[in-house]
């Protein structure tokens, strides 16, 4: 005769399967059963300011997906989440870009900015201690980078916050 533990361990595997059975027939269902729903991104969310006079440009959908990678691939060490890791006092959120001086909280400037670096008052270049163009020798990311790719890469950094929300540049209170 079985004794009583192992009659009740018996009990609690038989009572099991079917416990972890419906989890993955109801994954599975909904898995291939539906379709899957690509994030739809509005014309409002993709169109960003273009440069200090007031333009905007709206971007497709590709472009940021293409922006979001030469972001994460170029400046996601150092940047991810729109934060600053090295400054957690100066993120790439809509506000922070603002007040920077120069302004940017434009296509046009950000891409100025990823060129040739200045400090957040303007005063000063940083290229000797930013990732640019500029510095290209120093920081091998930039290397492969042309102005086509800049500009993708300053879509995707406007664009995010209006994605992603507060998260974007929020710093370390989100991660």
């Amino acid at each position: 005769m079985a004794s009583a533990p192992a009659t009740l361990r018996r009990a609690l595997r038989a009572a099991a399967r079917p416990l972890l059975a419906l989890p993955l027939a109801l994954l599975l269902c909904f898995s291939f059963g539906s379709e899957a729903m690509a994030a739809q991104w509005t014309s409002d969310q993709l169109t960003v300011p273009a440069s200090a006079d007031g333009t905007s440009v709206t971007f497709a959908d590709q472009e940021i997906k293409a922006g979001r990678k030469l972001f994460n691939n170029s400046c996601g060490e150092c940047h991810a989440g729109g934060i600053t890791k090295t400054n957690q006092n100066v993120g790439l959120d809509p506000e922070t870009l603002a007040l920077a001086t120069p302004p940017r909280d434009n296509v046009e400037a950000l891409v100025d900015y990823m060129k040739d670096p200045t400090s957040y008052d303007g005063e000063y270049s940083i290229a000797d201690l930013h990732p640019s163009m500029r510095s290209s020798d120093i920081f091998v990311k930039m290397r492969d980078l042309d102005d086509e790719d800049l500009r993708l890469m300053a879509g995707y950094i406007l664009t995010a916050p209006k994605v992603q929300g507060v998260q974007w540049g929020g710093g370390k209170i989100y991660f």
